[in-house]
């Protein structure tokens, strides 16, 4: 079977920093793959070995059949991406902006302007395409940065967490537009710490951490591998020692973790264990003061799986 992102044993090393070890997965064609871990993940790394930015230290990729390693010329004409640093130049205007990266790409005269005027429409910046980046709020920057990646009408794209730092609605016009370019058939490989996009925005995830893939798969089998555990987030007026054996000895108590000030524990069933907490809590001395019961989600899985919010 041909994927358009195939990624086999990929490794990369700094010296003694393993950044991605042995990192496999895939993407078909036409399909909205996510990269969800937290910073520091390896995720940036990837994928500046699949855009060619990188050499691998061992195993390979391939962008719609081509091995970035024997063929990184062929991956990268299938290629955009959206890098996660504003690559514009301030003094240009946006349209400016596009018809330098179009000419780099090898757009000249009429298919140029033609490809301009409608990657400025998918975009939604038609109305300010005359002035200059510099003005523009960050989100409109980030817009034009996924602009200039879409010019030579790549069949795959790579968008590094481009929602970071910008106001809720560039980031939502970022989301639609991802959407949007799904829907007309190409593939999309989205790296983000925000399980909420991911969830969105995914055929399939693939969650790393500490350089590798811990897991893969769509939203709802990725769901599956928590079974029916619920997430529970409890503050206590105490130091947490004093009840967390306690509470991780209690019958239903899958999992229990001190998090940022809050205890969080994962439970089979929160209306059969909540009470059994407060009872053990009593027993020590301690007051819970705040409880927040979570169903289970993106976050649930990457606690299951390491003991670390997502966030963390």
């Amino acid at each position: 079977m041909s994927y358009a992102i195939e990624v086999k044993n990929l490794k990369k090393s700094f010296g003694n920093l393993q950044a991605v070890q042995d990192a496999s997965f895939t993407a078909d064609a036409g399909e909205v793959l996510s990269l969800l871990g937290p910073n520091g993940a390896g995720k940036s790394t990837t994928i500046s070995m699949l855009s060619g930015l990188l050499a691998p230290t061992g195993g390979d990729a391939s962008i719609m059949g081509h091995s970035v390693v024997s063929e990184p010329e062929s991956a990268k004409k299938s290629l955009g991406v959206v890098p996660q640093d504003i690559a514009l130049y301030p003094d240009l205007s946006a349209r400016e902006n596009l018809i330098f990266w179009g000419k780099m790409y090898g757009l000249r005269g009429a298919t140029l302007k033609q490809r301009v005027d409608e990657v400025l429409e998918i975009i939604g910046l038609v109305d300010r395409q005359k002035d200059h980046v510099d003005k523009f709020s960050g989100g409109m920057k980030r817009r034009v940065n996924i602009g200039a990646a879409l010019l030579h009408k790549p069949d795959v794209i790579i968008m590094d967490e481009p929602t970071v730092g910008i106001d809720p609605q560039s980031r939502r016009h970022i989301l639609d537009n991802v959407k949007a370019l799904n829907r007309q058939g190409m593939t999309v490989l989205y790296t983000t710490h925000y399980m909420e996009e991911a969830a969105e925005l995914s055929d399939h995830i693939a969650i790393m951490d500490k350089g590798r893939i811990i897991a893969y798969g769509t939203h709802d089998e990725l769901i599956k591998l928590v079974g029916r555990e619920t997430r529970i987030d409890i503050t206590i007026n105490a130091e947490g020692g004093r009840v967390l054996e306690a509470w991780r000895s209690t019958e239903g108590v899958a999992r229990i973790d001190a998090l940022d000030g809050t205890l969080t524990a994962l439970v089979d069933d929160s209306n059969r264990v909540l009470p059994r907490l407060f009872d053990a809590a009593s027993k020590v001395g301690v007051r819970i003061t705040s409880v927040d019961i979570q169903e289970p989600n993106l976050e649930t899985v990457f606690l299951h799986l390491t003991g670390r919010a997502l966030r963390d």
